[in-house]
């Protein structure tokens, strides 16, 4: 897959496929942040870059947004790097689902029945959450769809959330937040299986600054309107998989993400939040899962320590 060139000038991602990655200006750049981040990131063997097989060589994407101040302070590692997204960009599918739900085309007792070649998945990702797999034929409602997507990151019910809210709808909304290169293009199936039109798509890309940026909206109540926002936020809160970066914060803090996992992708987005430290980190890793895991772990912990200290805990 061809990467994108990004380099970073006044506040603009210039992207060499004709599009730009603007960094909002309600954002303050940190350049300290940024520093802190890198030596952190160096320090754990993150940095440089990673075979990502038929991707080729593939670098790691962070953002942290610190909110403890009026005015959110973003810094990062190659947080304009594009990467395939795995399972986090079902949240913006969740978004497409919810703001067609806002504007009463339907609702979450909706009731949808999944079909095949949607149902691919043969096994639970949670393998201790009792619900069962979906199957041809299930009559379920738009509610149960979302929760499973999220929290149990479930690739059937993604796929017929795509369907209900329409890839074209989720990328204009997409679009009209800047969020440009991090359109939802496929299916969670093979490429045999898409609809017509998208068989030879390109894969789903998204960079940090966009996942992190989006989680900022949800934590405002600004993605699409508040009942939108807090919708979100409480599907994220829900999240089951808490072995990556949950696993290195302390118990008593509250993080609202989804992760993702495939091949040698490893990631995890969200909004961390123990009552007095609050940011938002988005850390996509190109990266197996079983080597990722205490990567993320001991990154994670070392944030969390470095966010406590900016806040003056």
């Amino acid at each position: 897959m061809m990467k994108r060139l990004v380099v970073l000038f006044s506040g603009i991602l210039s992207c060499v496929w004709g599009q730009t990655v603007h960094v909002p200006d309600y954002y303050r750049i940190d350049a300290g942040l940024s520093r802190e981040l890198t030596a952190i990131v160096a320090e754990l063997g993150l940095e440089g870059e990673f075979d990502a097989g038929e991707d080729g060589m593939e670098r790691i994407s962070l953002a942290v947004i610190d909110l403890t101040e009026k005015r959110p302070r973003l810094g990062g590692v190659h947080y304009d790097n594009f990467i395939y997204p795995a399972s986090v960009y079902k949240m913006y599918v969740a978004a497409g689902v919810l703001e067609k739900i806002a504007a009463g085309a339907c609702s979450l007792t909706t009731v949808a029945v999944a079909r095949e070649p949607n149902v691919v998945d043969r096994r639970r990702e949670i393998t201790w959450d009792p619900r069962p797999l979906l199957q041809d034929g299930d009559t379920v409602t738009v509610n149960y769809l979302l929760d499973l997507m999220i929290t149990r990151s479930d690739n059937s019910a993604a796929n017929c959330l795509i369907d209900l809210a329409g890839r074209d709808a989720i990328n204009a909304l997409m679009h009209r937040h800047g969020w440009h290169g991090s359109e939802v293009t496929r299916k969670f199936l093979k490429r045999k299986f898409e609809d017509p039109g998208y068989e030879t798509i390109r894969g789903t890309e998204t960079c940090a600054l966009h996942a992190a940026d989006f989680l900022y909206r949800i934590e405002t109540r600004q993605l699409i309107d508040p009942w939108v926002s807090m919708q979100m936020k409480a599907l994220l809160g829900r999240q089951l998989d808490k072995s990556k970066l949950a696993s290195g914060l302390p118990l008593s803090v509250m993080m609202y993400h989804k992760t993702g996992w495939f091949s040698c992708w490893t990631h995890d987005a969200g909004i961390v939040d123990d009552g007095r430290v609050r940011y938002i980190i988005a850390c996509f890793l190109p990266i197996r899962e079983e080597q990722a895991l205490p990567m993320l772990r001991a990154l994670s912990r070392r944030v969390y320590t470095l966010m406590q200290k900016r806040s003056g805990r």
